[in-house]
């Protein structure tokens, strides 16, 4: 990565970038963590080594971590004094760490209590536990399950993460043979709950009786926590009492299994009526909204069995984490806006605050649907032209359908050696023999297909479907591009992402295009998930289309300005009217689309300093 590129990730100048290189390659001995080169920066021989060095550096989130631990740990508290000295900072920092804990409370049950020289932590066992959870998953990078960081949390020598893995192998291989689909996503997540459980019963700290646990029985739940029991004295040397049990068996339920497709959607065991039908609803909504195929009763059962365990999650707080989640959002846009469109419907009627990762396994569902609902007028159509030589035409043709099915439909066969090839109006041409002039629909293949040929085949398409993409999604910006609302200069990246919202929704508003209501409803869906779909553009808009007419303001920050846990350059705020449900996928996507890939996104922002320069570089991107 170039150090421009770097300085704009970091909201820097490249100058700190090149004494941040500097600074790193410093920590480390015999190598060099970060190599320069013409085209930028990258990761050298000793990077593993500079992270270490970083980790072991005592930051102050380590130190923050040590101090909640040791809370944990001593349930009649801490002594100050005594823990600044072995942390080896003055009692000022410690008590300064002491108000970065009860920051870190909110939300737990817990209170951090101080009594002349002694702090110590207020709250049931179940809430000391799910700050354990905290800690750990503030360890991970990215909600990708890291059994070292689980080690950092709980301690080297705890009991929970000596045996996780083996653990992890039999728990996910005997749910299997009890019919469910293991969701490998979560199942890391839900161990490190009975991983931390296991450590607590073994320093004596069982889960409370009194503590709130769901009660539901389900027909599995009993032998879900007979599976657990077993795997926890044989892999962890602990006997884990009844109420632990059941929380955990219900964690499970709830958070890493599904029934079998072939379950029939009507017997899904515990389905709540009443649920069913207001996810009936949203998806319905949904549906209508956005014009995509998801009201299917088979896809309302399972999404409301998800939602259902939803419920149960959102009562401990104790919400599933999901490693695709960044680039569910960046690579299908289209598909999360429906997924944040239901999550919304869902906490109006039901309650329930979700959060990024939660609704990306809600995008997943509706993904997966549209996947199989997908229309066989999506494959491009092609002809083949093979000269008659016995059944070699349909050999030819066998093979082509047997090895490109997904990609294309054989809708012709020619074989003719003097074919009229004005004639042949299909997406593709494939021909054994030369066409009298080239052209990027026709691929010469051989008469008995290779490999190569069909990789040519796969990539002739691919460039036919991307040109066509992208020739609408340019004929629609250029129709809804809004010239006069066009922001760029001093003072646009100093506001925040509201102020940011409000300045270019008060371009729209004085043309008449929305009013302040829309604008009100575009922060509002920005608080739901953050519309930064790629690490360099941000696309606030309301849910609901009510725009007089469809609209896009434009603002572009150099440097790049913080945005949801990110940074970006360009902010589209676009207003969609009612009558453009269509031109909202062919914008909302293939734009994302363009603004995805870096060296444009850089052209566009560095060449782009006015409206018209800004049109020309996004046309140019977008022809090639």
């Amino acid at each position: 990565m170039t150090a421009s590129a770097l300085a704009d990730a970091l909201g820097v100048t490249p100058r700190s970038i090149r004494s941040y290189v500097t600074a790193v390659n410093a920590r480390v001995t015999g190598g060099t963590a970060i190599e320069s080169g013409p085209q930028g920066y990258r990761a050298g021989a000793e990077a593993a080594a500079a992270l270490r060095v970083e980790a072991d550096a005592g930051t102050p989130r380590d130190r923050l971590h040590t101090v909640v631990r040791a809370l944990l740990d001593a349930p009649d508290g801490i002594d100050v004094f005594e823990t600044a000295e072995a942390l080896h900072v003055s009692p000022a920092t410690l008590d300064a760490d002491l108000a970065r804990v009860r920051g870190l409370l909110g939300g737990t049950e817990l209170t951090l209590e101080r009594s002349a020289s002694r702090a110590r932590l207020r709250g049931t066992e179940g809430a000391q536990r799910r700050l354990l959870s905290k800690l750990a998953h503030d360890e991970m990078d990215a909600g990708s399950f890291d059994l070292s960081a689980l080690r950092r949390t709980l301690g080297e020598g705890s009991v929970g993460a000596q045996a996780f893995g083996p653990f992890k192998t039999e728990l996910v291989a005997r749910l299997g043979d009890l019919g469910w689909f293991v969701n490998e996503f979560g199942i890391a997540d839900v161990v490190m709950h009975i991983a931390i459980a296991a450590d607590r019963v073994a320093q004596d700290r069982p889960l409370d009786a009194a503590d709130p646990v769901d009660a539901g029985e389900r027909p599995t739940q009993t032998q879900v926590a007979e599976i657990i029991a077993d795997l926890s004295e044989r892999h962890l040397g602990v006997r884990l009492g009844a109420t632990d049990l059941q929380h955990l068996a219900t964690l499970v339920l709830t958070r890493v299994v599904a029934p079998d497709r072939g379950v029939a959607a009507s017997t899904l065991p515990g389905l709540d009526p009443e649920i069913e039908g207001v996810v009936r609803e949203v998806v319905t909504a949904a549906a209508d909204e956005f014009l995509v195929d998801i009201a299917h009763d088979d896809f309302v059962a399972r999404l409301a069995l998800h939602v259902q365990n939803l419920l149960h999650r959102a009562r401990e707080q104790a919400w599933s984490r999901n490693p695709l989640t960044r680039s569910l959002k960046s690579t299908y846009p289209m598909i999360f806006e429906v997924a944040v469109f239901i999550a919304s419907r869902l906490q109006q009627r039901l309650g329930i605050p979700l959060p990024d990762d939660e609704i990306a396994y809600i995008a997943m569902h509706v993904g997966g649907r549209l996947e199989r609902s997908r229309r066989a007028d999506q494959l491009l159509t092609a002809t083949i032209v093979c000269p008659g030589y016995y059944d070699l035409h349909e050999l030819l043709r066998s093979s082509v359908d047997r090895s490109l099915g997904q990609a294309i439909e054989v809708v012709g066969v020619e074989t003719r050696v003097d074919p009229d090839w004005a004639s042949i109006d299909t997406d593709l041409v494939l021909t054994t023999i030369d066409p009298p002039a080239p052209a990027d629909r026709i691929v010469r293949i051989q008469p008995f297909l290779t490999d190569s040929d069909v990789e040519r085949v796969q990539a002739a398409a691919g460039r036919i479907r991307r040109s066509r993409r992208l020739a609408r999604l340019r004929a629609e910006l250029e129709r809804y591009f809004e010239p006069s609302a066009f922001v760029r200069g001093p003072g646009f990246g100093d506001r925040g992402e509201e102020d940011v919202i409000r300045g270019l929704g008060a371009l729209l508003r004085e043309r008449g295009v929305i009013d302040e209501e829309y604008i009100d409803r575009t922060i509002e869906r920005e608080r739901l998930s953050s519309t930064a779909f790629t690490d360099a553009l941000a696309v606030p808009h309301a849910l609901e289309m009510t725009a007089s007419r469809t609209a896009i303001a434009i603002g572009i920050a150099d440097p790049s300005i913080p945005w949801g846990d990110g940074r970006v350059q360009v902010v589209a705020l676009v207003a969609f009217s009612e009558t453009d449900r269509e031109a909202f996928q062919t914008v909302f996507e293939q734009f994302v689309e363009v603004f995805s890939e870096r060296d444009s996104v850089q052209r566009i922002v560095r060449r782009g300093t006015d409206f018209n320069a800004f049109l020309d570089e996004l046309v140019a991107v977008i022809d090639g």
